[in-house]
């Protein structure tokens, strides 16, 4: 018997080899049916010439887009030649154009912000490309939207269609006339819905649909676009709050490639972590959730806050179904940072998808003017998710260059995650709203990252990278004993010096406490985890399933992840919307 196995074992092993697929195709093209039609990136040892799209054409292939950025190019191919395309020795490697979404009033005194509009620092100056659902228009941009363009394939409209992009660019620079000019009219007292950087120009990119909607290719278009237009407009950042599960190594996405020659441009990259905190189907409490591009090293992830609905930022609290770290294949240390995300009322754009569909997010007027009036704002809406907190960081981010034009993206990443503040309680508990589920927190490093936003703090910081620093995010490491450490690249600025030390970037006892934390030691000799960790069961379960050798770490089981993450939950879909409390 045990022979008959070994012998049926080896026929299998051999018939896998006979029809092994070349390397340079990506796994998940193994269920691809041979008669279907797939889209894929292809790419190449340098930019895609007339002579590639031909070769490609000739196998029965259409070429849709060039993505000279990546050297790449976007195109649709029968599943058939997929591996005679592989064989060009031009090609470096063929992957899915996959599919990405969005993702999903007392926020800007909760980082500080008001303390910065109050010293005249707004924006003004600098360019930020919106790279989303559009941009609408409305009032509280006034005429700061300096330039428009759709990536979307046959559709040239910039409006937002979807009302994700706009409200984007309300939180990161509306100006608050709408509420202002109410006021005016009326002469009633008002609240007043005013970004992070006011004056701020806006650079509209759009890759999201009326459904919310895009694909690598587009997107990677669009910042191929941002790069293109950087001098022209001072584009100095690039928001995007959209993404997908991680598929392969940042190493090898494509669109993790396309953001990093953003930052190597001189352009800062801001990016939602997800909004996949509470996913629990892989057994680890939503740890390895973040989504990509933000597990990319580089770029500054942001996870989401709860502002608690007061101006006082003490009794902020994580918000449940923010993605927390390390990245799923890489084990990058995210997110990088977190800001308030939770109900957060920013511009509408009028008769757009989540408007039409989630009216009840749309805010009463007398919200914002003491009069007794039930119709429904014309110009505000609330939503809730990572989405919102990173448009927060970009607007810091604008302030930042406005006062020093000179600072490079890793010397504005380092600065934003010493300035952060680090005092948070050692768990919370939040309930979903609409399914009345509740969800416990951990304050760790892979949940809050480097701490709090602080705008002002971040305005006030005076260190500087030398050109032999990066910031790029650490990597978490598993020792035989069970612990984790986080391990810093020779060239990362995450080393044990007085000015960016790991102890002044991450804090040493309101995350971890000191019984993991070596006083006097760096990150590569001291367990940021371990059986002694001050955290809750839930979460020393949750990293024991990520790290298992049987669970989602594993290379067996890294594809489940990946599919179990592709579709939120209704949990994750209803809090996106609505919010927690």
């Amino acid at each position: 018997m045990k022979s008959a196995t070994c012998s049926a074992l080896l026929i299998i092993l051999t018939l896998g080899q006979a029809f092994a697929r070349n390397p340079k195709v990506s796994a998940d093209f193994d269920s691809a049916a041979p008669s279907s039609t797939v889209n894929v990136i292809v790419q190449f040892q340098q930019s895609p010439s007339s002579g590639h799209h031909q070769r490609i054409a000739a196998r029965g292939g259409v070429h849709r887009s060039t993505l000279d950025v990546i050297h790449s190019g976007a195109y649709s191919v029968p599943a058939s030649a997929l591996d005679s395309l592989a064989s060009d020795p031009d090609v470096v490697s063929i992957v899915p154009d996959h599919p990405v979404r969005a993702l999903l009033d007392y926020a800007e005194p909760t980082i500080n912000a008001n303390i910065a509009l109050q010293n005249s620092f707004d924006g003004r100056g600098v360019a930020v490309a919106v790279i989303d659902s559009g941009v609408a228009p409305v009032a509280d941009l006034g005429n700061r939207i300096v330039y428009s363009e759709s990536f979307l394939t046959g559709d040239t409209k910039t409006a937002d269609a979807y009302g994700h992009g706009t409200h984007v660019a309300g939180v990161l620079g509306g100006n608050g006339a709408a509420s202002d000019f109410s006021a005016l009219i009326s002469g009633i007292s008002s609240r007043t819905f005013r970004g992070v950087a006011p004056g701020v120009n806006i650079v509209n990119l759009r890759v999201l649909d009326a459904n919310g909607s895009s694909t690598d290719s587009i997107v990677i278009a669009a910042i191929q676009r941002a790069i293109a237009l950087k001098s022209q407009y001072n584009i100095r950042v690039i928001n995007l709050s959209l993404g997908r599960p991680v598929t392969q190594s940042y190493t090898l996405d494509p669109l993790c490639q396309a953001v990093e020659a953003a930052w190597k441009a001189g352009i800062v990259v801001v990016v939602a972590a997800g909004n996949n905190g509470r996913d629990n189907s892989a057994g680890t409490e939503g740890y390895a959730t973040i989504n990509a591009p933000a597990n990319d090293p580089l770029v500054i992830t942001v996870g989401a806050m709860k502002t608690m609905s007061t101006p006082s930022r003490a009794d902020d609290l994580v918000a449940s179904y923010s993605s927390k770290g390390p990245t799923l294949i890489d084990h990058i240390v995210k997110p990088d940072l977190v800001a308030p995300g939770n109900r957060i009322i920013s511009a509408l754009a009028m008769g757009s998808s989540l408007a039409t569909a989630y009216n009840s997010n749309l805010i009463p007027v007398s919200y914002y003017l003491n009069l007794p009036l039930a119709f429904a704002s014309p110009a505000y809406f609330r939503l809730s998710g990572t989405s919102m907190a990173t448009p927060m960081v970009s607007g810091t981010v604008a302030l930042m260059l406005q006062r020093d034009s000179s600072l490079n993206p890793d010397s504005v990443k380092a600065r934003l995650m010493k300035s952060a503040v680090k005092s948070f309680p050692s768990l919370s508990v939040a309930t979903d709203p609409v399914t009345g589920k509740t969800y416990t927190s951990q304050y760790d490093l892979f949940t809050v990252g480097a701490g709090y936003l602080d705008a002002w703090g971040a305005l006030n910081a005076i260190d500087k990278l030398s050109s032999k620093q990066n910031a790029a995010s650490p990597v978490a490491k598993l020792d035989k004993s069970g612990k984790v450490y986080v391990v810093n690249a020779t060239s990362a600025v995450w080393g044990t010096s007085a000015v960016w030390g790991t102890s002044a970037v991450w804090g040493t006892s309101a995350v971890w406490g000191t019984s993991v934390f070596a006083s006097n030691g760096g990150w590569g000799t001291s367990a940021v985890w371990g059986t002694s960790a001050v955290w809750g069961t839930s979460a020393m379960q949750g990293f024991s399933a990520v790290w298992g050798t049987s669970a989602v770490w594993g290379t067996a089981t890294t594809n489940s992840l990946t599919a179990s993450t592709s579709v939120s939950s209704p949990e994750s879909i209803s809090v996106a919307i609505y919010g927690e409390n």
